[in-house]
């Protein structure tokens, strides 16, 4: 559905723009080439490894007014120079890509290729520079963040955690998607001791059933999943955690489901994303039997959704009356918003003539909504 949406955007742009230049790059551009080039109004397909090459193929199309097809395998991991994107007040740093976990329903392994690593020397660089131009918070990021270092000598994630917390001006520490494995007690006892760190984990787990797990090539089980889930918690009180859930997999019993809704019961997440499972050719699931009806599906992704809005709502009523910081990035006329080092997301009525947006303010919760705490800025 993805691949088909994507499609009709590419087609879509250069109806809008007849003069544009059309430029696919990303996983599928690297799985999806022969399928792509069928497509005349794209002008260009880049490899991930070129990206960084792409404003000199437009300037070569633009000279030579034909149209150019690329595709370049990655080998190393590609320098920007710069960031890769600065959302509000936080800016998305990406230490990693590849992945070779082989999940039978992924085609990213396909599409990225092995795992590479940023070299520690530039990601400290350019959170240097980032908290020189005001940016205080830092998200650590990747295709598989958890298989940082795994390719350098002797260098894990925690290590690179360690060094981005000495930098000063940076105060927010977040993590991108983990998987749930890298989390031991030595990773955890070592990550108590950043100061930084926010005390949100978004853990993907996908099913709440051993038996579906395997299909997925999932490397751990649910009681192993639970124990990293006691770990965290037992390390930060007011940990926040969330996770990735796919519904209706290929051959997900009837019987399957209620063992992942149970779990998922138990386990108690704050928030959790919900995916109705979809075909992906080139991947070893979607040629497995027993495919499950879109109708199905969909009410399995209800029953999930249902549980994660309920488990919301009740997280946020546990914090009226207490005091939190937040870390400003939305201001208008009316109400000024931001998150918490956890990620809950605050709104408060701005009664303030202060400019507010990346400020940290201690906040006051008085009431709780399902996606949202309201508050009352302190002093």
């Amino acid at each position: 559905m993805a691949d088909k949406k994507s499609r009709q955007v590419l087609r879509r742009a250069k109806q809008l723009n007849p003069n544009s230049i059309v430029v696919v790059t990303g996983c599928y551009a690297q799985v999806g080439k022969n399928e792509l080039e069928k497509i005349k109004e794209i002008d260009l397909i880049v490899g991930n490894n070129e990206k960084g090459k792409i404003l000199d193929y437009i300037n070569d199309i633009q000279e030579s007014k034909i149209h150019i097809k690329q595709m370049l395998k990655d080998e190393e991991f590609l320098e920007f120079g710069s960031v890769t994107y600065i959302e509000k007040t936080r800016a998305i740093i990406k230490v990693q890509d590849g992945c070779d976990r082989f999940c039978s329903y992924c085609i990213i392994p396909y599409a990225r290729g092995k795992v590479r690593s940023r070299k520690i020397t530039e990601v400290i660089k350019e959170v240097k520079e980032l908290a020189n131009k005001g940016i205080k918070e830092v998200v650590i990021t990747g295709i598989h963040v958890a298989s940082y270092g795994k390719d350098l000598n002797n260098i894990g994630l925690i290590d690179l955690l360690t060094e981005v917390n000495k930098i000063d001006g940076i105060e927010r520490i977040r993590l991108g998607s983990l998987e749930p494995t890298i989390i031991t007690e030595e990773f955890t006892d070592r990550l108590q001791k950043l100061n930084k760190i926010c005390h949100h984990f978004h853990l993907s787990l996908q099913s709440g059933n051993n038996e579906t797990l395997r299909r997925m090539n999932r490397r751990y089980t649910i009681e192993q999943f639970e124990e990293v889930v006691k770990i965290l918690r037992k390390a930060f009180s007011d940990v926040i955690l969330t996770t990735d859930i796919i519904v209706g997999f290929p051959g997900e019993t009837d019987e399957e489901f209620e063992d992942t809704y149970k779990f998922l019961k138990k386990i108690k997440f704050y928030k959790m994303h919900i995916f109705k499972y979809s075909k992906r050719n080139g991947t070893k699931a979607a040629v497995m039997k027993n495919q499950i009806k879109p109708e199905i599906q969909e009410v399995r992704s209800k029953r999930l959704i249902e549980l994660s809005d309920l488990n919301e709502a009740e997280y946020n009523k546990k914090y009226v009356n207490n005091i939190v910081q937040v870390l400003f990035e939305e201001q208008n006329s009316e109400i000024v918003k931001g998150h918490t080092q956890n990620y809950l997301l605050v709104e408060c009525r701005n009664n303030y003539n202060e400019e507010l947006h990346n400020k940290m303010k201690n906040v006051k919760i008085i009431d709780s909504k399902k996606e949202k705490l309201i508050g009352e800025i302190l002093g």
